[in-house]
């Protein structure tokens, strides 16, 4: 009988930044203008370190899911109202936190959700990402639920 064997490596890009946040990344997911890099932003001003801008490459191995930035974006963030903006950036951390950016998120989330991404189930968040909070409440859920 053959058995049913699992690649060892498997990636996924998404559109998300990502940062992370005493080493461990969380990807900050939602559509263009929607506030993922301003949010990345305020949570780098706080003490994150930027992963990518925009988009992410995620990559399984080993069974820990890995971010990184796409080589030609690797240092850099979009500031809106200034343009590209090199920084200094951390290359890979281990993924914990999914952000989902939502206008109006529930007020108490009903059930954790999870998403999956190159085979591991990341928790997510539905946030508002441009509420003055937003960074403080990215934390808060770090802690309560990152991987």
């Amino acid at each position: 009988m053959n058995e049913l064997r699992v690649p060892d490596v498997s990636s996924e890009t998404i559109h998300a930044s990502c940062v992370a946040i005493g080493g461990r990344a969380v990807l900050i997911e939602g559509r263009s203008g929607e506030g993922k890099s301003d949010l990345a932003l305020r949570l780098i001003d706080r003490g994150a370190e930027l992963v990518a801008d925009d988009y992410t490459i995620c990559q399984r191995q080993a069974g820990v899911l890995q971010a990184c930035a796409p080589a030609n974006i690797a240092g850099k963030i979009e500031v809106r109202g200034v343009g590209i903006v090199e920084m200094p950036h951390r290359a890979r951390a281990p993924i914990a936190l999914l952000i989902a950016i939502l206008e109006s998120p529930p007020r108490y989330p009903e059930e954790f959700r999870v998403r999956r991404i190159a085979g591991i189930d990341v928790p997510v968040l539905p946030l508002a990402a441009l509420e003055p909070s937003a960074p403080i409440k990215v934390e808060l859920a770090l802690k309560k639920h990152g991987q």
